[in-house]
């Protein structure tokens, strides 16, 4: 394999990636003893295609050191899983409703990634962002926590985010950073219109040319004795509000 392929490991990962993006499949490896309904039914999907498939034990799996791979690995080339700044302003060009981004301003844990993509698609964000340096990139234990997400979310990897916030302000998108010490709350801002919903990084929280680059701050009550919530737990609650919100006044 080159160096710029990467794996997806696991049933609901590769099979989102069959159905997305097959053109970006270099090779499937099965396990070969792996005989249950759900391998039947990715094999199924594999006929269909003309994807190179090979049929592996489980130590030959192993070997390659992506974990929970459920016995199913596909190799993809991992320039065709990201989208530039320049494809992200295309991308809001051709959308034909506000757009709602997701920005995580250093997420460095894969499961908190892979879990932010997987609410991201499933409330519809136009983009998800993230920097380039000092974060965790589109890794195979992102994609499998993705559940498929990966594949179907646009990921857009950018050098400068404060430079990119700014730019989106530019273009009449409001920023809204989240923090746990804002006044107000995310139940009682306004989240409907052109907006990208900003997360902090684990434990640090926004940054502080990030935080200068939002327009408002809002917080999510808190209840109990705990001050915060896991980044990708926040970001399900922040971004359901948003959607609760777009649906109410449409």
């Amino acid at each position: 394999m080159s160096k710029k392929t990467q794996w997806a490991a696991g049933h609901h990962a590769v099979t989102e990636l069959l159905r997305q993006q097959p053109d970006s499949i270099q090779e499937v490896l099965l396990q070969s003893d792996r005989k249950d309904r759900r391998m039947k039914e990715l094999r199924d999907l594999l006929r269909k295609t003309n994807i190179e498939t090979r049929e592996v034990d489980k130590a030959e799996l192993d070997k390659l050191g992506v974990s929970g791979h459920q016995g199913v690995l596909a190799s993809t080339a991992s320039a065709k899983s990201t989208l530039s700044e320049q494809q992200l302003q295309e991308l809001l060009a051709k959308a034909d409703k506000p757009p709602l981004l997701l920005v995580l301003d250093g997420v460095t844990d894969p499961h908190n990634l892979g879990a932010c993509l997987r609410s991201a698609d499933a409330a519809g964000v136009t983009a998800v962002i993230i920097p380039k340096d000092k974060a965790v990139g589109l890794t195979p234990v992102v994609r499998k926590v993705a559940s498929g997400a990966a594949e179907t979310v646009h990921l857009v990897v950018v050098t400068n985010l404060a430079r990119c916030l700014q730019s989106l302000q530019e273009q009449g998108i409001w920023i809204a950073g989240t923090d746990d010490q804002a006044t107000v709350s995310v139940y009682e801002q306004d989240l409907t219109g052109p907006l990208a919903i900003v997360m902090g990084s684990e434990g640090a929280g926004l940054r502080r040319l990030t935080r200068e680059c939002c327009d408002y701050l809002i917080s999510i009550p808190m209840a109990g004795e705990l001050s915060s919530l896991n980044v990708s737990v926040a970001t399900g609650v922040t971004l359901f509000e948003a959607v609760r919100q777009r649906q109410s006044k449409s």
